[in-house]
């Protein structure tokens, strides 16, 4: 695993990565969970990944949406308060996912559009848990466990289900389904 890594690196020395689309089978299988497979590799491949989720533009990025099944994320969301309250997008600093595991905490949902680098140029509405309870490790193997509400609970939904093998569009309203260009002129998309 450490070598393909290093060779994906040493083929894209600026950093951006190829994301992979839906169809390719490493976003269908659930990710090894990260015991230190990249040794003094990781660094560099979190670096990519932030610059690849960056350069996407997107909000996170896991590490099977750059073909490598390893349970490591990256999020990060300046927030857009705004849109509004509805969506509760506030801020979400850069932070790192290791084996992360979230668990619903209450009863309460939300329904929005939601979009994926890896399902590039569409969006549907999905209906997700408002609150969520993450637990995992960082970089450094530090463990967290932190209760997230709103948008950023979106965004650790998101890319969490990415690293079990799904994608958002598993439950999302599939009559809802429109062109990334076509949510952003409803009325209220925002950005």
């Amino acid at each position: 695993m450490r070598e393909h890594v290093l060779a994906l690196l040493a083929a894209y020395p600026d950093g951006v990565l190829p994301i992979v689309q839906a169809g390719h089978p490493v976003l269908r299988t659930p990710a090894v969970p990260y015991a230190g497979q990249l040794g003094d590799a990781l660094p560099r491949f979190l670096d990519a990944m932030r610059t690849t989720m960056r350069a996407a533009p997107g909000v996170g990025l896991a590490a099977p949406q750059v073909g490598i099944g390893l349970a490591v994320a990256v999020v990060e969301d300046p927030g857009a308060p705004d849109v509004g309250d509805d969506r509760e997008r506030s801020s979400l600093e850069y932070r790192v996912l290791v084996n992360p595991r979230y668990e619903v905490v209450g009863e309460e949902t939300r329904t929005f559009f939601e979009g994926c680098l890896s399902v590039h140029g569409w969006q549907a509405e999905r209906t997700r848990a408002h609150a969520v309870r993450l637990t995992g490790q960082d970089e450094a193997g530090e463990p967290f466990d932190d209760v997230l509400t709103g948008w950023p609970a979106r965004i650790v939904q998101h890319e969490t289900d990415h690293l079990r093998g799904e994608l958002y569009l598993d439950a999302a309203d599939l009559r809802t389904l429109s062109s990334t260009l076509g949510v952003a002129r409803l009325p209220g998309a925002g950005s």
